[in-house]
């Protein structure tokens, strides 16, 4: 799928001929990059895309727009955080949007059952069960974690994503207040742990 809409791009920009209608694959060293089913795997912090899947893209100003708009919004921080033993090896505090709720690991491309539940069931409760409740989505700047995290509640049926693609950084770097926040614990054991 991505290398079919890659190679649309590609197509469009004048890549090809018109009497080949083909779709370029992508080079091997871009493939190796996502998934079969179109999820960043590898190289997290690089250039994102303008958009994410499903969702609609705010910057730093929008997000404090959105904040104001929608009191209820649902700020959902997904840096990752090692988790061994059943709980997340935290080694100094992590500052995040006043309002956001932090489920680390749930960014990564390939991800186990057990941490898309935790990210689906986690976005549920905290959206009343109600997919339609606005949920914003967010890592660091250049930050693919979020984005597959947005793809991920996207086909989970979520529709009113918002990805706030400039991330912690980019609310830190425009002086707006930060809180340290704790990650959610997970209620799985520790076999199904994560690697940072």
């Amino acid at each position: 799928m991505v290398r079919q809409l890659i190679g649309l791009a590609f197509l469009s920009l004048g890549v090809g001929t018109a009497a080949e209608p083909v779709v370029s694959p992508l080079p091997d060293s871009q493939e190796a990059f996502f998934s079969d089913d179109g999820y960043r795997i590898d190289r997290y912090r690089s250039p994102t895309p303008a958009k994410a899947v499903g969702a609609e893209t705010v910057s730093t100003e929008g997000m404090q727009a959105l904040l104001e708009k929608e009191p209820a919004l649902v700020v959902i921080d997904v840096i990752n955080l090692e988790y061994r033993a059943d709980r997340f090896l935290q080694t100094e505090p992590h500052r995040s949007l006043p309002s956001a709720v932090w489920l680390p690991n749930t960014g990564r491309g390939r991800l186990e059952d057990a941490w898309h539940d935790y990210l689906v069931q986690n976005a549920l409760a905290l959206a009343r069960h109600n997919r339609n409740h606005p949920v914003a989505v967010l890592c660091k700047s250049d930050c693919w974690l979020s984005w597959n995290a947005v793809k991920r509640l996207s086909e989970a049926g979520f529709r009113n994503l918002y990805w706030y693609k400039d991330g912690v950084d980019g609310w830190a770097n425009a002086g707006l207040p930060m809180q340290p926040i704790r990650p959610v614990k997970p209620r799985f054991h520790s076999e199904q742990s994560s690697d940072s």
